[in-house]
């Protein structure tokens, strides 16, 4: 809890614009390019980077943002992170809520959701991936976007990992350069190579760690999205076979009347 309040600084503002963001109009945005697994139209989450974003979440982002449009059971549901019922029910009983009947608190049930953000200029992470742009087209025309996507989860992963080092104070707030921002912002690097141990042994550097969070808040703001492509890929195949049903349907109907039209003639 102390390494979680000492990375939530005194002005974190995270990853949204708002109150405290100094914008330096002279810099360019710089947003990569990263590979993630769910990307495509047969592209699916790693239930294991999900359950890594999940705990990078836990142990470094919770204490400043929240993630309240999402509760805990959907953390068991397939195509998402998976955990057994058991391990659900004991991370949602990780946090206390006030029950509005009796007033005292309990922990965490299954119906919960992820409480709100701790601070009220950190904003909330729910829908951070799909509300983010991270790639632009020419004069704002939004071509990179048709061609690679909006690309919330790499701005995400290229925020948390863009601070130069360069700070500069200003109205007796520091604020820290980042090149995914183009700017200065108030938020301060919270990553480091080695933060977290995790559980499945994979090697916890900076990049890793910022990957693996951005697909987890791809995952929160998109829950849906394997039934999705699912369902899109069904349709195209159902086209797909009406169009050829039809096609020689309709060769089969009129060739009658074009062997006449011969014969004719």
């Amino acid at each position: 809890m102390i390494r979680k309040l000492i990375l939530c600084t005194a002005a974190a503002l995270g990853l949204g614009a708002g109150a405290g963001l100094a914008q330096d109009h002279a810099a360019h945005p710089h947003v990569n390019d990263f590979s993630f697994s769910f990307e495509g139209p047969f592209g699916s989450f790693d239930q294991s980077q999900l359950q890594r974003g999940l705990q990078v979440y836990t142990e470094v982002c919770a204490a400043c943002h929240g993630l309240k449009f999402v509760a805990f059971r959907n953390l068991h549901d397939v195509g998402g992170p998976a955990l057994s019922e058991e391990q659900m029910r004991a991370y949602a009983a990780q946090f206390e809520f006030e029950d509005p009947a009796t007033g005292e608190t309990r922990p965490g049930t299954p119906p919960d959701h992820f409480p709100p953000s701790g601070l009220e200029n950190a904003p909330d992470l729910s829908l951070m991936a799909k509300a983010r742009a991270g790639f632009h087209g020419p004069a704002g025309l939004g071509i990179n976007q048709i061609l690679r996507g909006m690309g919330g989860p790499e701005y995400i992963a290229s925020f948390v990992t863009g601070f130069t080092g360069e700070e500069r104070e200003e109205a007796g707030v520091v604020l820290y350069e980042n090149t995914a921002k183009g700017a200065f912002v108030a938020m301060n690097p919270v990553l480091s190579d080695d933060l977290v141990t995790y559980e499945d042994g994979t090697q916890a550097t900076e990049e890793q760690m910022a990957q693996d969070v951005a697909a987890f808040l791809m995952w929160t703001a998109e829950p849906k999205m394997m039934a999705r492509k699912q369902a899109g890929l069904t349709a195209v195949l159902f086209l797909v076979v009406l169009t050829v049903l039809l096609y020689f349907t309709n060769k089969k109907i009129w060739s009658t009347q074009k062997g006449a039209k011969k014969k004719h003639a």
